[in-house]
């Protein structure tokens, strides 16, 4: 017997033994019966459906092969098996004793055998089948369990195949459902010894500054144990008791090497402890969650900025100290600055330069600039206070390099330039072979003395200048997005549309060099040497005196073009160049005709404001309030030094004046 096309089937060969050959071609010419699938060639017998004998033959059939119900089970259990992909998700977050997840041959196995018993379950709640299974009478567990031990070639199911234990393990599955599938042997007896408190324990040991090795730490456990070493809190002072460490029969809990290494080598407990030995550096880059970006599209959206040391040496053996400010669209050097010592004053000429860049061609302020606190925190409240200079400053956490852009693009300027062009760069520890500098040791007295090449300071700095000029022509690396283009092209030609323009007042003050000088003339001071004019002379009325601070920055010529003057920091006014005109009209040019009408302007504005502003000229006289009931005589200049003839009445003659 065999099922074929979900209907229990006999072959015509088999079914002969419960009639003869010619009442089967009786009943199949008369279409008494139903046959499944005809005979044919290579030995193919017929298939004809057993529901469809007459009543006799039927029970016939069943006598004659007792385990055709069994074939039924078989058969539908098949059709109706699925795997249970819910179970296997469960079973691969199931987090066993020792902290540890089922490995997937496991995870695989315990979900087949949910499949499997999802299928029983489902057989014995369809009462349609059972009869059809077994003739009307009620379905056996001993059939049941004689079916699920067929089917474990087939699907390779590990559930028990005795009667109980099958009906034990589908009653507690129908309970507690996938975990009563997983088998309390597949956690190491020994892991599930390694308690919280003990794991707490080990990572203690592991911490101290001389950094043990796994062995050295299994050992210190087993001497703490003992009672061989003692073990403190460095913060409480209190001594850890090893019996809080005894399981409950009062034993100490022995542990193997090879389960205190596993168990301080978890992506968990490698992370702790590289937490208390690693650098901030190195956790950063190692083990600490990162964020995904994307670049600006539009140049001056954001700036970064970031210091380095050039990878040569000076005579001498110290290094350049290099400041750069980078475009992040474009990765454009916009600024930049050497100085042999790493101070603010490396940052401001930083500044100096990327602002002289950008007033040099007509652009707008950055609207934003990334920095760290290092060389720029004295800044915070005053230049790089969001909305003062730039609408938005983002301050970047220290030893974090893959959080600022510009400790990228320092990278590919070293390895896309320098490499090229100069001798010498790389690290003596990088991976690459190619990027390790030739370095020789001496070996001397010292042993700590190393031979390679050094170069004078103005040599470094013009390789530095010349590599950031074709580090900025250079092709832009997206070229999907900007075809055709270099960085410098994109830098010019794709500015963000929303920018301000500088505010120079504020950022002289902070950035610019500064000179005490004095207004003279009410018109111009000196600034370095030269004679800069007051805009107007309105301004004169906002002075108290005539002592002021002048704020400039040079331009690349070295000239100063204009400068901004503060009087007790509350800025003033903005001053420029005082232009000299030709006297000889022969000789006068445009410009010199514009300089002499303003000067002539400003000196007829300020014999105006006088003008406008002449003080009024008064007399003065005692104030003398009299009795209006007696009569008050006072005798006049004249009348004290002549004698007196007439009495004046004053109070008159001050009205009679009026």
């Amino acid at each position: 017997m065999e099922y074929y096309e979900n209907k229990l089937c006999i072959s015509a060969k088999e079914l002969q033994t419960v009639m003869t050959k010619a009442a089967y071609d009786h009943l199949v010419k008369g279409k008494r019966i139903e046959v499944a699938r005809r005979g044919g060639g290579y030995g193919r017998s017929a298939l004809v459906v057993v529901d469809s004998l007459p009543k006799k033959y039927k029970q016939a059939v069943k006598e004659a092969f007792p385990d055709g119900g069994k074939i039924i089970l078989m058969e539908w259990l098949k059709s109706n098996y699925e795997f249970d992909n819910e179970a296997r998700a469960a079973l691969s977050d199931f987090v066993l004793e020792d902290g540890s997840l089922l490995k997937p041959e496991k995870v695989i196995e315990y979900a087949t055998n949910a499949s499997v018993i999802n299928a029983i379950v489902k057989l014995m709640n369809s009462t349609s089948e059972l009869r059809k299974s077994k003739g009307d009478r009620r379905l056996q567990w001993e059939d049941m369990a004689e079916v699920v031990a067929l089917y474990k070639q087939e699907y390779h199911h590990t559930l028990p195949t005795s009667t109980l234990r099958l009906r034990r393990k589908v009653a507690d599955y129908m309970k507690r459902g996938v975990v009563s599938l997983i088998s309390g042997k597949v956690a190491n007896q020994n892991a599930r010894k390694v308690n919280h408190k003990i794991e707490r324990l080990l990572l203690s040991l592991d911490s101290l500054p001389t950094r043990p090795f796994n062995t050295t730490v299994a050992q210190m456990y087993r001497q703490f144990l003992c009672g061989e070493i003692e073990v403190y809190d460095l913060q409480t002072g209190e001594l850890l008791a090893p019996s809080d460490y005894f399981d409950k029969n009062g034993d100490p809990i022995d542990l193997s090497d090879r389960i205190i290494s596993r168990h301080l080598t978890t992506v968990g407990n490698k992370t702790l402890r590289a937490k208390g030995h690693d650098t901030q550096y190195d956790f950063n880059n190692r083990y600490a969650p990162h964020h995904f970006r994307r670049s600006p599209t539009m140049s001056f959206s954001k700036i970064s900025l970031d210091d380095r040391d050039l990878p040569r040496k000076i005579h001498g053996g110290s290094r350049v100290k290099a400041y750069y400010a980078y475009d992040v669209a474009s990765g454009c050097v916009i600024g930049y600055a050497h100085r042999r010592d790493k101070d603010t004053r490396l940052f401001v000429d930083c500044l100096r330069s990327m602002f002289r860049t950008i007033e040099q061609n007509g652009w707008m302020c950055p609207a934003e600039i990334e920095v760290e606190n290092h060389l720029t925190n004295q800044f915070a409240d005053t230049l790089l206070q969001a909305g003062a200079v730039f609408p938005f400053v983002r301050w970047c956490n220290p030893a974090n390099s893959q959080e600022k852009r510009a400790e990228h693009f320092n990278r590919s300027k070293k390895y896309q330039i320098e490499k090229l062009s100069q001798v010498g760069i790389g690290r003596w520890y990088s991976k690459l072979e190619a990027n390790r500098p030739r370095v020789e040791k001496v070996y001397d007295e010292k042993n700590n003395t190393y031979k390679e090449k050094t170069y004078s300071y103005d040599e470094l700095v013009a390789d530095d200048i010349r590599a950031i000029y074709e580090y900025n022509h250079m092709m832009h690396p997206n070229q999907a997005m900007y075809p055709g283009m270099t960085r410098w092209d994109v830098l010019t030609e794709c500015q963000n549309p929303n920018l301000q323009p500088l505010n120079k007042a504020l950022l002289y003050r902070y950035i610019g060099d500064s000179i005490k000088t004095t207004i003279r003339r009410n018109m111009y001071c000196s600034v370095a040497g030269d004679k800069f004019m007051l805009p107007s002379p309105e301004v004169l009325e906002r002075l108290q005196d005539e002592q002021v601070t002048a704020y400039y920055i040079a331009n690349g010529d070295g000239k100063i073009t204009e400068a901004y003057i503060y009087q007790d920091d509350r800025f003033i006014t903005k001053v420029e160049p005082v232009v000299r005109y030709n006297e000889s009209r022969a000789e006068q040019t445009q410009e010199d005709i514009e300089a002499f009408e303003a000067q002539v302007k400003y000196a007829a504005r300020f014999r105006s404001i006088i003008k406008r502003n002449k003080i009024r000229k008064v007399g003065i006289m005692p104030n003398i309030d009299p009795d209006p009931e007696i009569e008050v005589v006072s005798p006049t200049i004249q009348e004290i030094t002549t004698p007196a003839t007439d009495v004046i009445d004053y109070r008159q003659l001050a009205q009679q004046n009026l």
